[in-house]
């Protein structure tokens, strides 16, 4: 218990007032200044690995490890039920309440096969994401703030794709589960429906990366070159539409190419289990 208190009240405290790195191009190209936060981070080797040589970061009896984005602990509509983390949803879509927000696990990882398997309920939408960081700005008040886990992270889209509209935007079902969200569509797209649990791996190897869905391939593409730019230019992401995302995703994981795994608070009832991790440095 005394380690738990110890290890909350250095995140709070490091989250509060350390940064990591500045932008220099503040002010240029309408990117605001900001901070990339460092936080403690656990320790793998207190967690178990499987026969399989995978790490398991949530094994369905216990959070450790993972705790709000942004914040130092889980938030408190992420509980375990039935075996999985459960977000339970406010329904107020991504204007996420005190109680809620996205989660990560505190630990930044490089190289790897992630996998988990996932249900959403009906007309759902959440998110995978990886390589993310946490980053803060300041307001007009001169308040930092942590910006959205989305504009540093790609995100593995989750998604009832039978009953949700974002299915239907974007360009060829490029925000339909297992898409790399508003860039790259899932192709088969072979999603379970609503309240069935559907299987993801994703590959994250020296800037390639590779969806899978339900064991079968769905997409590939290479960060960190010029194609890489060229989807984010043509995504909501674009250097005009939003420059601090463009930023911070054309160079995500930032210069060690590593970062946080990170679940979605958008508002509905989704459920994760299973998740595992195997390193490839």
């Amino acid at each position: 218990m005394k380690k738990l208190i110890l290890f909350t009240a250095m995140v709070a405290l490091v989250l509060g007032a350390v940064s990591c790195k500045n932008n220099k191009n503040e002010n240029k190209g309408g990117v605001p200044a900001y901070t990339v936060v460092k936080a403690p981070e656990v320790n793998l080797d207190e967690f178990p690995v499987d026969a399989d040589g995978y790490i398991v970061l949530f094994d369905g009896t216990s959070t450790k490890g993972w705790r709000g984005y942004g914040k130092a602990e889980l938030p408190p509509r992420w509980t375990i039920d039935e075996g999985a983390l459960k977000f339970n949803g406010t329904g107020t879509g991504e204007g996420q309440t005190g109680e809620g927000g996205d989660v990560i696990f505190a630990k930044q990882f490089k190289n790897f096969t992630l996998e988990m398997e996932w249900k959403i309920s009906k007309g759902g939408n959440s998110g995978i994401f990886y390589l993310a960081k946490e980053v803060t700005t300041k307001d007009e008040n001169g308040k930092e703030r942590y910006e959205p886990i989305y504009i540093s992270a790609p995100e593995y889209q989750v998604l009832d794709n039978a009953n949700h509209p974002d299915a239907l935007l974007g360009v060829d079902g490029n925000r339909q589960s297992a898409s790399l969200y508003d860039m790259i569509p899932a192709v088969p797209q072979n999603q379970n429906p609503y309240g069935e649990w559907n299987k993801v791996k994703i590959l994250v190897y020296k800037g390639t990366v590779v969806h899978f869905q339900n064991d079968v391939k769905v997409l590939e593409y290479h960060l960190w070159t010029p194609q890489w730019t060229d989807m984010l230019q043509a995504s909501k992401f674009s250097e005009t539409a939003w420059p601090l995302a463009f930023v911070l995703l054309n160079n995500c994981g930032g210069d060690e190419h590593e970062g946080y795994i990170g679940l979605q608070d958008h508002g509905d009832d989704v459920w994760y289990r299973n998740i595992r991790i195997k390193l490839m440095d």
